[in-house]
Parts: C-alpha cells; sequence; structure tokens
C-alpha cells in the first residue's frame, strides 16, 4: 500500500474515542457483556472501513498469458506470403481457444497501426476496406472512362497505394507491442514479416532491452513476378568527352524478356529500333557507354518495359555525372538570333554560352546546376513563374550560381521585376526616383472582385494594385475600381503623394457578386477624361465571362481620349479573346495569366511602362565609379557610345562600378548569399550597343564580368565520395594541397537543397588526416543538391558541388527474407524462430505477479459485523 492510501486511516482515528465515549454514557440497560460486545464490534467495523478504504493488494503469481500477433503489412509483403500469415495466425487462434491465453493483434508498415482485441473483427475490418477500395476505384475509373472515353488513366498516382505501407518499421512495431502488455501477464510477442526493415532504429536492441521473448515468424519474399531496376552505377565526375560506362543493375525473381531504355536527360539514346534483352533470375548487368559533351552536369535514368512484372514503381532510376571542362552559361533571350555577337565572343574567351527563349528557363535545380552562370537578357518577369525566380534565387544563394541581368525594353523594372525573388538577387532596384522632365501620368486599376475571386486571386490582386502604387512617382495620380455586378469606387483618382491612404482603401476589397467589367470600364473612362495628366492609362483584370456591355465602345472612347487601356485575363474562360480585342483597341497591352501568381509583376510591369520613365534613350559614354581589377585590362575610356539604358537604383551594398552620364547604374555587382549577380542596365545587342560589338574590347569585357559572377568549382585536391545507406547518405570530402600533404582544420560546410526546396547546412567533421564526413537524411523521393565549400587555414576557398537522386522506396526493392535478422531478435529476447502455431502456447517456467484486491472482501465483513452489532443493539440477550 502507499502512503497516501494510508492516509485516509487518519479519516477514521477521531471516531473511535467517539465510540468509546458514547459506550460509557449509553443510557441503555442491557447487560454489560452484551455492550462491551456491541463496542468491540464497532470498532472491527471501523477498523475494517479504514483497510478497505486503503486498498490493500495481495501479489500472487500467475502463469496467464498474453500474446501479441504483431503482423507486417507492408508493400514487401506480397498476396502469397499475406495468406501464409492468416493462415498461421487462424491455426494460433484455434489453438488458443480452449486456453486461457489473452490474444491481441497489432498490424504495421511504416508505423504501427491500432491494437485489436478480435482477429475476426480485424479480418472484417480488412475485408470492408477491401471492398471500399475496390468500389472506390471502380468509381474512379468509370469516371476517367468518361472524361477521356477510354479506360486508360495517365495519372501516375491513381494506383499508388496508401503512402503508410511504403515503409517498414520494425523497431515501433516490437515497441508497441511490449507496451501495450500489463506486466500482470505472461507477455510474449509474435512477430511476423520478412524481416526487412526500411524504416526505425535497431529492432534486435529493442528486442534485447525488452524484457519480452519475441517469436519470429519468417514471411517469404515476392513469389509474384517482380523486376526491379535496382540502380544505375555511373562515375561522380568525369572530363569532358572521356568515355565512360553507365552500368545498369536489374534484378528479378525469374527469367523474362523485355526492354531496357536508357535517357541522357529527357532524350532517349541507343538504337531506334531497339532489341530486347534477356534477363535471369538474380541480378543483370548492362554496360552502355557514354560521354559528356558541352555540359558541366548530366543526369543518365534507365526504365525498364516489356517485362512481366507486378510492381512499376520500381522500373527506373538515374544517377548524375558530373564533367570537367570549360565553363557552361545559360542565357535566356527572347530574339535568340540576336544573341551571336555576344555568344561567338565568349566562345572565343572559353566558355561556353547554351541561348534559350523563354520558354526554356529551367524547371528544376538538378538543369540549372549543369552551368556556372545564367544571363537574362531582355527577359520579362511574366515568362516565369514564381517557382522558376525561387530556383534561380536558391541556385545563387544557396548554390554559389551567378547571375547576370541585362537591360532592355523587358528588363528591370520594365519587365515587372519589382518585389519578386530576382529583384531581391540583383544588386539594383527596379523601383526608382522618376525624373523631373518625365511626363506625369493618371492610371486607373480596374480590378475584377466577383466570387471566383475569393481567397489568394484577391489578395494577390491586392497586392497587385498596392505595388503599382508604390511604383509611381509624385506627381503621378492612381485611382482604384472594383466591381462584381456593379462598379464600385475603391479609391478616387488622387495624387499618389498620399500613398498610404490609397494603399488602405485597397486592403477592404473583398470578392463576392457576379462579373460586369462594363459600369467599371465606364466609370475608369469618366474619371480619366477630366484628369489633366499627359499619360493616361487603364489596367483591366478579370477571371471571368462578364455580362454583356458595349466593351468595344467603351475602349474606342477611350482610345478617342488619349487614354490607353491593357488587359490582364486571370485563367482559363475569362474573356481571353474580348480582353485581347479591347487591348488593341485601347493601344495598349494583353497579359494572360495561368495563375495569379503572375498578377503583381503583370501590375508592375505595365505601371512602369505606361509611366515612359523607366527607359533613357540619350547616347552617352561608360562613366567609370570604382575602380576593379575585375575589368582589368579593359580601356573603357575608349569605349564606344551606348545608345540607352534601363533607370534604375543601386542598393547601398552593391558595387556601383560604371555609371552613366547622368550618374544611374550602368553596371553593378554584389554578393548574394553563396553567389553572386551583376546588373547591366543597357544590352549586349544591336538596340543600345551597336556599336559596343565592333569593340575590340567586347569579348574580354563580358568574359570577365560573367566569369566574376560565375559558380567558381576549384576542384585540384578535392575528392568527393558519396554512399547512400537507406534513408541516409554519407559524404566524404579529401583534400590534399597542391604538394599532395592532407589538408588539416579547414573550416568545410555542406549546403543541402532537398527536392521540396528545404535548405540545411551542416559542418563536416574531420574524421582522419585530410578526411571531412558527414551524413545527411534522404529520405524523400527526388533530386538532392549539395554545395561543399572548405576554407583553409591560409584563407582560400574551394567549392564542390554534387548531385544525389533518390528513386522509389527501399520498400519496392526485390529482397530475400532477411532471416539473420529475425533470428537474432528472437535469439536476444529468448524466444524462439519460425515456431509451429500450436506451440506458440506451450507452458513455460515464467510467471508473473498477479495483483488481487482485498477491499471488496474487508468491505463484506464490515458489512457482516455491522448487521450483527445492529442487532446486538436492538435484542437483549439473557445473562
Amino acid at each position: 500500500m502507499k502512503w497516501s492510501e494510508l492516509s485516509w486511516l487518519y479519516l477514521l482515528i477521531p471516531g473511535l474515542p467517539w465510540l468509546i465515549w458514547y459506550h460509557f454514557r449509553s443510557l441503555s440497560d442491557f447487560p454489560a457483556w452484551q455492550k462491551r460486545l456491541s463496542l468491540v464490534l464497532r470498532i472491527a467495523v471501523v477498523a475494517l472501513l479504514a483497510a478497505a478504504l486503503a486498498g490493500p493488494v495481495l501479489m500472487r503469481d500467475t502463469d496467464q498469458q498474453m500474446v501479441i500477433f504483431a503482423i507486417d503489412r507492408s508493400e514487401s509483403i506480397d498476396n502469397a506470403a499475406r495468406k501464409k500469415a492468416d493462415e498461421f495466425i487462424d491455426k494460433a487462434v484455434q489453438s488458443a481457444a480452449d486456453r486461457d491465453v489473452e490474444l491481441r493483434f497489432l498490424e504495421f508498415a511504416k508505423r504501427p497501426a491500432k491494437l485489436q482485441q478480435s482477429w475476426d473483427d480485424l479480418q472484417k475490418q480488412v475485408d470492408e476496406s477491401s471492398e471500399a477500395g475496390s468500389e472506390s476505384a471502380t468509381e474512379e475509373v468509370e469516371e476517367t472512362e468518361l472524361k477521356s472515353g477510354s479506360g486508360d488513366s495517365d495519372d501516375p498516382q491513381s494506383n499508388e497505394p496508401d503512402d503508410t505501407q511504403r515503409g517498414t518499421d520494425l523497431d515501433a512495431a516490437v515497441r508497441t507491442a511490449i507496451a501495450s502488455m500489463p506486466p500482470s501477464r505472461v507477455r510474449r510477442v509474435v512477430l511476423i514479416s520478412d524481416g526487412n526493415a526500411t524504416e526505425g532504429e535497431d529492432p534486435i536492441a529493442t528486442a534485447a532491452d525488452g524484457g519480452v521473448p519475441i517469436w519470429t515468424v519468417p514471411l517469404p519474399s515476392r513469389s509474384e513476378a517482380e523486376v526491379q531496376l535496382t540502380r544505375v552505377e555511373a562515375p561522380t565526375q568525369v572530363r569532358q568527352g572521356q568515355p565512360f560506362y553507365v552500368e545498369v543493375v536489374v534484378s528479378s525473381n525469374r527469367d523474362g524478356e523485355g526492354y531496357i531504355d536508357l535517357y541522357r536527360g529527357d532524350i532517349q539514346i541507343g538504337e531506334d529500333d531497339p532489341k530486347p534483352v534477356e534477363i535471369k533470375k538474380g541480378e543483370n548487368r548492362f554496360r552502355f557507354r557514354q560521354t559528356v559533351l558541352g555540359k558541366r552536369q548530366e543526369t543518365f535514368a534507365a526504365r525498364l518495359r516489356g517485362f512481366e512484372d507486378t510492381l512499376f514503381d520500381n522500373n527506373e532510376s538515374s544517377a548524375v555525372v558530373y564533367a570537367e571542362g570549360r565553363p557552361r552559361v545559360l542565357m535566356i533571350d527572347p530574339d535568340v538570333d540576336q544573341t551571336d555577337s555576344l555568344r561567338w565572343a565568349l566562345d572565343e574567351q572559353s566558355i561556353d554560352v547554351e541561348v534559350r527563349p523563354p520558354q526554356g528557363v529551367p524547371t528544376d535545380l538538378t538543369e540549372i546546376q549543369g552551368y556556372e552562370c545564367v544571363v537574362l537578357s531582355n527577359v520579362p518577369a511574366t515568362a516565369m513563374t514564381m517557382r522558376q525566380m525561387d530556383l534561380i534565387r536558391i541556385y545563387v544563394k544557396e548554390l554559389g550560381g551567378g547571375l547576370v541581368m541585362l537591360g532592355g525594353d523587358q528588363s528591370f523594372g520594365l519587365g515587372g521585376y519589382y518585389r519578386t525573388q530576382i529583384e531581391e538577387i540583383l544588386p539594383v532596384r527596379s523601383n526608382f526616383e522618376k525624373e523631373r522632365e518625365k511626363p506625369s501620368l493618371a492610371m486607373m486599376l480596374v480590378i475584377d472582385k466577383s466570387g471566383s475571386m475569393g481567397g489568394q486571386k484577391i489578395e494577390l490582386a491586392k497586392d497587385a494594385a498596392r505595388g503599382a502604387v508604390e511604383l509611381l512617382g509624385p506627381r503621378d495620380a492612381i485611382g482604384v475600381i472594383a466591381f462584381d455586378g456593379s462598379a464600385y469606387t475603391v479609391s478616387e483618382l488622387r495624387s499618389t503623394s498620399d500613398k498610404g491612404q490609397i494603399i488602405d482603401s485597397i486592403s477592404t476589397i473583398e470578392a463576392s457578386g457576379g462579373t460586369n467589367m462594363y459600369p467599371g470600364m465606364v466609370d475608369a473612362l469618366d474619371a480619366l477624361r477630366g484628369a489633366t495628366a499627359k499619360l493616361k492609362h487603364v489596367i483591366l483584370m478579370t477571371d471571368g465571362v462578364s455580362s454583356p456591355g458595349d466593351f468595344q465602345g467603351a475602349a474606342s472612347e477611350m482610345a478617342a481620349n488619349r487614354i490607353t487601356l491593357s488587359t490582364v485575363a486571370l485563367g482559363q474562360g475569362s474573356s481571353e479573346a474580348l480582353l485581347e480585342e479591347l487591348a488593341q483597341i485601347g493601344g495598349g497591352r494583353y497579359y494572360f495569366c495561368d495563375s495569379a501568381d503572375a498578377v503583381p509583376q503583370v501590375f508592375a510591369k505595365e505601371t512602369v511602362e505606361a509611366s515612359k520613365s523607366a527607359i533613357n534613350e540619350l547616347p552617352f559614354m561608360a562613366q567609370t565609379v570604382r575602380p576593379t581589377n575585375v575589368l582589368e585590362g579593359i580601356d573603357l575610356e575608349l569605349s564606344p557610345l551606348l545608345l540607352g539604358y534601363v533607370v534604375t537604383r543601386p542598393k547601398p551594398t552593391a558595387e556601383f562600378i560604371l555609371a552613366s552620364e547622368s550618374g544611374d547604374p550602368l553596371l553593378a555587382w554584389w554578393r548574394y548569399g553563396l553567389g553572386m549577380s551583376v546588373a547591366f542596365t543597357s544590352d549586349a545587342k544591336n538596340r543600345w550597343a551597336g556599336e559596343w560589338l565592333s569593340w575590340p574590347d567586347f569579348g574580354p569585357f563580358w568574359a570577365q564580368v560573367i566569369r566574376h559572377a560565375m559558380r567558381k568549382q576549384d576542384n585540384k585536391g578535392v575528392f568527393v565520395e558519396v554512399r547512400r545507406e537507406g534513408d541516409q547518405t554519407h559524404i566524404s570530402l579529401d583534400s590534399v594541397d597542391d604538394n599532395g600533404a592532407f589538408i588539416e582544420n579547414a573550416t568545410t560546410e555542406l549546403n543541402l537543397i532537398d527536392p521540396r526546396l528545404g535548405r540545411q547546412k551542416l559542418a563536416m567533421r574531420q574524421s582522419a588526416p585530410g578526411r571531412f564526413e558527414t551524413t545527411i537524411p534522404t529520405d524523400q523521393r527526388g533530386d538532392y543538391h549539395i554545395d561543399l565549400a572548405q576554407t583553409r587555414t591560409s584563407g582560400k576557398t574551394s567549392r564542390v558541388s554534387r548531385g544525389i537522386t533518390i528513386g522509389y522506396s527501399d520498400e519496392l526493392r526485390l529482397l530475400p527474407t532477411d532471416t539473420t535478422t529475425l533470428q537474432r531478435i528472437a535469439t536476444v529476447s529468448q524466444g524462439q524462430y519460425d515456431p509451429s502455431p500450436e506451440s506458440l502456447f506451450e507452458a513455460s517456467d515464467q510467471t508473473a505477479r498477479q495483483p488481487f484486491p482485498l477491499w471488496p472482501w474487508l468491505l463484506m465483513i464490515a458489512l457482516s459485523i455491522f448487521v450483527v452489532d445492529v442487532a446486538l443493539r436492538r435484542i437483549e440477550l439473557s445473562s
């Protein structure tokens, strides 16, 4: 008994003196012996009640068993193995029917499920869920057929199992089973599994420390036809043009025939008419001779098809190969043909340049990692998604890449870069102070606020409107009209000298109602008709189909009053044809935005273009603001005239190198994170730099600027090894100096970008002379990007980039039953390996201590004595 339970006795102690006092004060004329006996009985009742309240427990030995069946239901267990497990449990349940045994059932895969008390109930739940899944799958197929006209579905996830099955955590299953059993039973765990753990910690150590015998039942490996692409092996690093072999490892549980397709990036390589290959049961290796030319990084992927197979998610794998050679630059330009002069000049300076239109902006880090620098030449922000801009930011900040932006009528502020991730990287700002001689602008924003604009759409539209207000100068004026079924003046046309009040008014817009944009156009026309500004402009945005109205008449009336009209269609079905026609009539521009994310960039671009103040097209000579070694050997005093540039403002910490004769930035750069970004506000084409193209220093100038911006890859004396171990990847870096001596006490850091663009910075520890190591988690499917930076005591820094591609889950690998693990779990826990169902409940020498509560007995005795006492108090007995 605990002390807290014994403390209840003190509540009854004051009652004992009262009983004795009452005995001596009693006026009863019963015999003295009868009164004394009654007193004794009452004291006994009080004592028994006190003891009952204390809750005494009698511990006694018991051999009653509790057995928990931990059943592996992960995806590596096929139907044949599941059937064997169910048959084993059925026999065990029947054997336990005439025994004093409590049974519990725990299914597990990536994590344990809820503990079940009845095998029949569990089976019913499985059957019901299977039927529900079949019905759901049938409905999905029927729905797909109705939509597509066939039974084929291109959705790669339509047949994927629950993610909870994509893993096996033996450790968690053992821990949960042990924790679920009370110590008052003779405990036993029956682990039914193939023994292949893909999650969690060491189940053997858990079994050894658990103090509960674990009987392990091995399940067979897959018997269904299964072929898997185990891995693609390729050297981590090669030289440009150096032949090497890509080795594809294929495993199968039977002989077969099919095709192996090899890809370099997205392009399939090999014969035009491939022939099938034969594979044998077990491991098969196929070698493909390859080279890397003109790229710093290449991904080789292999895919299986045409084999007799059950699981298709494990039929693909890839490897990343890095190639040493000339640095590579990716240039994005809408006019690809006009980049020849710069491309040829850089080629003469031993820099490879790949030119793409804006549609070719990389969409993943693996692609952009193949270049040391990205050049954006007159590319508008509206040509890129928010994700693409974020990838460029990560590439520069986290992976040490270079970014160069060249000027043009679609660049910097004119390109809508205000408040974007790209502007964050650049050393200049896209918002600028308007020059006094530039014309004033009066602008009306006409924004759809109908119910379909709810949620993120209306918030981004309001952000876009606020950004437009911030971009305008104090001599400009702006008004905001919102429309649904009717038009509402959110903010009257007023000077932007009071930006705060205008922005506050914009924040009050809420989405609701229908769509009728004609009243909004008319109100905007009326507001601008009387404005005194030299430039008048309307931006009209909607995401739906408007009620009828004389839209062409309103646009023509605007054009007649020298008011330009630009339109923005947000999403499919938003009257694209009508909006495009209105922009043509109104002398403005038409934009189509797939998503609301692009709306702020469109508004920013339109605002700057409408203000007619972002371009200075007066000829000028480049002026040196700050001398730099980067331009050593370039005589800028002899440079020809440039014919124009985009007006920007330098950021406070940027290095301002060259300026126009008006003092505006021409060339500026700064370090952003691990990388470098450069802004050149004129161009490198015929429009503004036509005379520079024939300048003898044109090639050296751009080569030196781009080499300064590009990622520095100093691999001399640095060797990197990448080794995957389950959900972890071990990375080691060995480094030596020019004399071959090991590098000691160097600060070595690893920057990791995971497939979801999550970022980690890890310090690598020195484990041996010249060797630095660390382990990173790689439990997500996709591409991991690694930047290794080592700073020596001399201050010299070496950088190396690597990539890791994680394919399908280990749960899908074709592995034999891990009998070793199952045997060791049984041995260290004093259980048995591969028992028969009947032997699970055999008597053992083990016993458990079972508590037997005494308070009910004490209470019944007290009640019986109390009845006798009542009789003694009511009935006089003869002496």
